[in-house]
C-alpha cells in the first residue's frame, strides 16, 4: 500500500518529518517550493512507478523552464526523500542514480559583485553622518560580508570595541511582519568577524548612546527591496553597476580573495558551512588566481637554472 502512495504525497509527509523544525523557515521554504513544483509534474506518480526513466522525465520536464542551478536544488531536495524511501523499503533501486541535469540557458543576470575601484567610488559616495543609517548599514556589509539578516540582527552588545570584533549570534527575521530575533542560518554562521580600525572608531561613536540589546538598524518593517532600491540609487550615482545588498557580501569576499586571503579563512569570515561552498561560489575567481600562481611558479621555476 505505501508503494501505492503518490510521490508528491510521499515527499510531503517525508518534509514535514524531517525538514520542518529542524530547518530554518526560510530553507523550509524551499522544500515546500518543491513539493509544490512536484504537485504539478507528477500529480498522479506514484512510488512503485519510480524508475530511473520516470524520474529523468521528472527532471526534464522540470528543466524545460528552468534553469540548471534550479534544476540542481530540485533534484537534490527530491533524491533526499527518496534515498530514505530505500531505507525504508519502499524503493528496490535509487531511481536518481546518473540523473542528468539540465536546463534552460542561463539568463543573463546582474552583476554579482564590484571591483576595488567601483567598491571605493560606492563608499565614496555615502553619507555618513552622525546618526545611524542605511549608508552605514551598507558600508558594515561592505567591510564585513554579513548576511542581509545578520546585519539587521546587530545590537551595540555585538561590537567588541576592545578586541576589534563583531559577534555574529543572531539574526533579525525581517521576513515577518513582527520581527524579531531568530537564529543564524547553521551553526558555522555563528562566528567572530574582525572589524579594521577605522570601522571600530565610526561605530564606537554611533552606538554609544543606544540600548544594547536592541537592533542598530531596525526602526521598523523592513523590506529587503527597500534597501536594494537604495543601494540602487547609490551604484547610479558613483556610477558603478548595479548590485543587490547580497552583492555586496560578494564584493567583499572578492576582495579578500584578489588579495591573496585563503579561501578557508574567507569561508570562516562569511559563515559558510564548509569551504565548497566557497569554492562553489566563487569558483571563476579562484581559478583566475590559480593561472596567475602558475605563471608565478614558472618564472620561478626558471631561475633555478
Amino acid at each position: 500500500m505505501a508503494q501505492s502512495v503518490k510521490f508528491y504525497r510521499y515527499y510531503e509527509r517525508w518534509m514535514k518529518l524531517y525538514k520542518k523544525g529542524a530547518v530554518q523557515p526560510v530553507t523550509y521554504q524551499k522544500y515546500q517550493i518543491t513539493q509544490q513544483q512536484l504537485t504539478k509534474l507528477a500529480p498522479e506518480l506514484r512510488m512503485k512507478e519510480l524508475s530511473r526513466l520516470t524520474y529523468q522525465q521528472l527532471l526534464n520536464d522540470y528543466a524545460s523552464n528552468h534553469e540548471r542551478q534550479t534544476v540542481m536544488d530540485f533534484h537534490h531536495h527530491l533524491k533526499s526523500a527518496l534515498l530514505d524511501a530505500i531505507d525504508d523499503g519502499l524503493l528496490k533501486r535509487d531511481p536518481t542514480r546518473k540523473a542528468v541535469i539540465k536546463g534552460i540557458i542561463q539568463r543573463k543576470h546582474k552583476v554579482k559583485f564590484l571591483n576595488q575601484k567601483e567598491t571605493q567610488a560606492l563608499l565614496n559616495g555615502l553619507d555618513l553622518g552622525t546618526e545611524i543609517n542605511w549608508d552605514y548599514f551598507i558600508l558594515l556589509i561592505a567591510k564585513t560580508g554579513l548576511r542581509f539578516a545578520e546585519a539587521l540582527g546587530l545590537t551595540p552588545d555585538d561590537f567588541d570595541f576592545a578586541h576589534h570584533r563583531l559577534d555574529i549570534n543572531k539574526t533579525w527575521n525581517y521576513k515577518e511582519r513582527q520581527g524579531g530575533f531568530a537564529l543564524t542560518k547553521n551553526s558555522s554562521s555563528v562566528r567572530k568577524v574582525e572589524l579594521d580600525w577605522q570601522t571600530v572608531m565610526q561605530f564606537s561613536q554611533l552606538i554609544k548612546n543606544l540600548p544594547n540589546d536592541q537592533p542598530i538598524f531596525v526602526k521598523g518593517r523592513i523590506h529587503n527591496d527597500t534597501v536594494n532600491h537604495y543601494l540602487e540609487r547609490l551604484c547610479n550615482k558613483a556610477e558603478v553597476p548595479v548590485i543587490s545588498i547580497h552583492g555586496l557580501r560578494h564584493t567583499h569576499a572578492s576582495l579578500l580573495l584578489y588579495a591573496g586571503v585563503s579561501t578557508a579563512s574567507v569561508a570562516r569570515r562569511l559563515g559558510h558551512a564548509n569551504i565548497t561552498t566557497t569554492q562553489k561560489t566563487y569558483l571563476h575567481i579562484i581559478k583566475e588566481l590559480e593561472n596567475e600562481d602558475n605563471d608565478k611558479v614558472m618564472r620561478h621555476l626558471a631561475n633555478l637554472m
